[in-house]
């Protein structure tokens, strides 16, 4: 049987992200201030990024250096200079686009959280039978503001208005523009060119391309998200952290429907990647960095670090445990109060319950690390690893100097500063012999009262 269904046409993403950002009052462009640990304008690429486009275009003005090293080769820049207005924006990707024929989706990169399945509903409305020149992605808040307003009717736009421009009747609508578009490559430049700049600003304005396609003839379509959220901008870092807020929210919300268990979901602060396994439990103020992943029974105890970690199955860590990037624990292994493990692999069943620093080693299997213990991993110059056998124990307020190792089942007395590898099965001391000089304490304490006193 023959399929019928016409193949996907080619999509090119355009992101716009000239602007300045001037209300962040930041060295950082805008579109890079992170959310959850990953800059604003990557959360939107990733989304878009489902959407398999054939090219990618972000236009840039301000912090164009910014934009080439966050983006590497994943996108084309583009330079609007001067900047005048976001029509002239988007003809600035036309070079980019040359000799590419099908969809363009037109994005903001300070809108971040623009779901793949919006892109697609308005990709998909762009070849429905009534074969609209364009796309507008509109949404409803509750308080419409000062937004422009998309008057329309069954999905068909009549107009396209400013706030400012629009009668008291068509501010009644609810129906408010996002600024995103969907369009035909054949379409967009042409209509773009048409653009004129007569208006309070002196800009070229993108919706007029919409009006500009009625009056010609051409159907032109709305597609309302059902989260106004989705599309809410980020200007400020008011705005940032409200953004922040919402993402976290359902974060947690996944987290916990996925299985977890979290005691203060409002205290818990999850990076864009983290994964998180069944039957975890996470106590109140737990923060998450880029790069970590909890398997299933694990428990997190109160005010924990987690950032670049693995944690296997059954783990438990803290209260007030630091897990930074390389920290690789096995199975069953437990991390206590005030413990810091850095590019360091514990086996399974392995602990290090308090005040101890742990960074460049692999402890073996069974091995008690005791508290107070350091691996002295740094000389100044280079890092050295620290390597502990099976069932080892180290005793308390021990110092470890790399590069060492422990043999399995070695016992390192409590003070000692091992700079010679132990054999498996040794004992090893190294302490200052210890002396007593009795009444030296009574007669210190004679001569410092009477010098006090006098």
């Amino acid at each position: 049987m023959t399929d019928t269904t016409p193949a996907a046409s080619p999509l090119a993403i355009i992101v716009l992200a000239a602007g300045k950002g001037t209300r962040m009052k930041s060295d950082l462009h805008k579109v890079l201030h992170p959310i959850a640990g990953r800059p604003m304008l990557m959360h939107l690429m990733a989304s878009a990024a489902q959407l398999g486009p054939e090219r990618q275009v972000v236009v840039a003005g301000h912090g164009r250096d910014q934009l080439e090293k966050a983006l590497g080769q994943s996108a084309t820049i583009a330079v609007q200079d001067p900047q005048l207005g976001t029509a002239h924006a988007v003809q600035q990707a036309e070079g980019a686009l040359a000799g590419f024929d099908g969809d363009v989706l037109i994005l903001y990169g300070d809108v971040p959280f623009v779901r793949a399945e919006t892109m697609q509903a308005m990709i998909a409305r762009l070849h429905e039978a009534d074969n609209p020149a364009a796309v507008v992605l509109g949404f409803e808040p509750d308080d419409a503001l000062q937004y422009g307003r998309v008057i329309a009717a069954e999905g068909r736009i009549a107009r396209m208005v400013e706030h400012k421009d629009a009668t008291e009747a068509e501010r009644q609508c609810r129906t408010c523009n996002s600024g995103l578009m969907a369009l035909r490559s054949a379409d967009l430049f042409g209509l773009l060119a048409r653009v004129g700049n007569d208006n309070a600003q002196g800009e070229y304005y993108l919706p007029d391309v919409v009006n500009i396609a009625i009056a010609d003839g051409r159907t032109c379509a709305v597609v309302v998200t059902d989260d106004a959220d989705e599309v809410a901008g980020i200007n400020s870092r008011a705005e940032l952290a409200q953004a922040e807020q919402r993402w976290q929210q359902r974060r947690r919300a996944a987290a916990m429907a996925d299985g977890a268990t979290l005691i203060a979901p409002e205290t818990v602060w999850f990076a864009w990647d983290t994964q998180i396994g069944r039957d975890v439990l996470i106590e109140p103020n737990v923060v998450f960095g880029p790069g970590v992943t909890v398997a299933d029974h694990v428990t997190i105890h109160a005010f924990s670090h987690l950032e670049g970690a693995t944690l296997a199955a059954g783990v438990q860590i803290g209260p007030y445990a630091r897990l930074r990037p390389g920290a690789d624990l096995r199975e069953k292994v437990k991390i206590g109060n005030f413990v810091e493990v850095k590019n360091a692999v514990m086996h399974a069943g392995s602990k290090a319950n308090h005040l101890t620093y742990l960074g460049d080693a692999e402890v073996g299997a069974g091995a008690n690390i005791g508290a107070g213990t350091i691996t002295c991993n740094y000389d100044g110059y280079f890092k050295h690893k620290t390597v502990i056998g099976e069932r080892a124990f180290i005793g308390s307020n021990s110092a470890l100097i790399a590069p060492v190792r422990i043999g399995a089942d070695a016992i390192v007395a409590a003070g000692s500063a091992v700079s010679r590898d132990v054999g498996d099965g040794e004992l090893r001391m190294v302490r200052a012999e210890q002396l007593v000089k009795p009444g030296w304490a009574d007669r210190f304490h004679d001569a410092m009262k009477k010098k006090k006193g006098g």
